[in-house]
């Protein structure tokens, strides 16, 4: 649905009530020629009532470009947060001017989206708020639409999946139900165990709401990175911005041969419809940190996709949410039989392919003892912090994991 006069109202409602508390404030330095154009598109929008959107749209491309070559020019950790700020502004500018055009809101969406992903909070999180408002604006059919021709999608529809690898139960990660705080800590977070954990997350509403045909309603417009490879260490693997979906109609419903798989740190905090579905397991009580320092993440694909053998610097459970998971699981204490990788990309990986493993290359691999197991919708795995882990996806499958200290 393109904008409306109503729309511009939500929209500029936003929004400070006067110029000067737009402060356009920056944390950092910026070439000198920014500022002025930051201040020419504010003037924009406490001009005329709406906006001339033409003008805003050029200083909007404008500012994105111009930041857009500094978020490019070397590594991510050297960018500036000033200059992901004036990206996030460029990116606000421009979605205002699609609306104030009364343009269809797919590009103001995407927008909002690019200025989340890349950029950086401006203006109490205005991007999340703005995009959150045009999303309720679109027709129900443009959220929904994901499959070729605009069908819907069948939840959790598939071919006949692979028969799960064999877990013998000398080598089954031990199971518990709900166990108590000092349960957990005792028997398996001081002694670093891992364990698949049953019924702690039963009463989250996702394990009744989430399929595939749920993560297109709630977004399916929205722009996120994708993975395209089966694992990342693979030559060919890459990643690509693009739509929730396109990724479904291209890597989910048609299964194609190329693997995508939308693996996002910052899904929730971009969808917060998500995120009121899931909770942080109790049990992250007994760590150091604050609830803030957790990092949620989304592990949403195909069947097929592999993370191959690595480790992660903290402690993680894995919430199951629908499909299922081939882990295999290795402890720190065989690190050297693993064979890491010498580079210090990935230092944290694995050379050896777990499930064909090169014996003659790696002939040590043979000695290291691990646990497996098949993990469930409704099942938690506690993955220590170090602790080797390989992850097969069996199915369509959601993960939510929560790395904590």
């Amino acid at each position: 649905m393109a904008g409306s006069a109503g729309l511009w109202e939500e929209v500029r409602a936003l929004l400070p009530d006067s110029e000067e508390e737009l402060s356009l404030a920056l944390s950092g330095e910026v070439d000198d020629c920014v500022p002025p154009l930051l201040l020419r598109a504010r003037a924009l929008l406490y001009g005329a009532a709406p906006p001339c959107e033409a003008a805003l749209r050029r200083l909007g491309d404008v500012v994105r470009d111009y930041a857009w070559e500094k978020l490019n020019a070397g590594p991510w950790r050297d960018v500036g947060k000033a200059w992901r700020q004036v990206y996030a502004y460029g990116c606000l500018f421009g979605a205002l001017a699609e609306v104030a055009a009364r343009r269809p809101l797919e590009p103001a969406v995407r927008l909002c989206d690019m200025g989340l992903l890349m950029g950086a909070s401006v203006q109490n999180d205005v991007l999340a708020r703005l995009v959150r408002l045009l999303q309720a604006h679109l027709p129900r059919a443009e959220r929904r639409s994901a499959a070729p021709g605009g069908a819907k999608v069948p939840p959790r529809a598939r071919t006949e999946p692979p028969p799960a690898p064999a877990v013998r139960p000398e080598d089954a990660v031990p199971h518990e139900r709900c166990p108590s705080l000092e349960r957990f800590r005792d028997q398996y977070l001081i002694p670093q165990k891992p364990v698949v954990l049953e019924g702690i997350i039963d009463h989250w509403p996702c394990m009744k709401k989430w399929s595939v045909d749920y993560v297109c309603q709630v977004a399916g417009c929205r722009t996120v990175p994708v993975e395209l490879g089966s694992r990342y260490t693979d030559e060919e693997w890459s990643q690509k911005l693009m739509t929730v979906n396109d990724f479904i109609s291209q890597y989910i419903v048609n299964e194609p041969e190329c693997v995508g798989y939308l693996a996002q740190h910052q899904l929730f905090d971009q969808i917060p419809e998500l995120k009121e579905d899931i909770s942080i397991p109790d049990y992250c009580c007994l760590g150091e940190g604050e609830e803030d320092d957790i990092t949620i993440n989304a592990w949403f694909g195909p069947a097929g996709t592999i993370s191959p053998l690595h480790q992660d610097p903290q402690q993680n459970f894995l919430a199951q949410v629908f499909g299922r998971k081939y882990i295999r699981l290795y402890s720190p204490q065989d690190s050297e039989n693993l064979y890491p990788h010498e580079s210090q990309l990935l230092h944290n990986t694995s050379q050896v392919d777990v499930e064909d493993p090169d014996l003659t290359k790696f002939p040590n691999f043979r000695k290291a003892a691990f646990q497996s197991c098949i993990l469930m919708p409704g099942q938690v795995l506690f993955i220590p912090v170090k602790y080797w882990h390989y992850v097969r996806s069996l199915d369509i499958s959601f993960s939510v994991s929560f790395w904590w200290s």
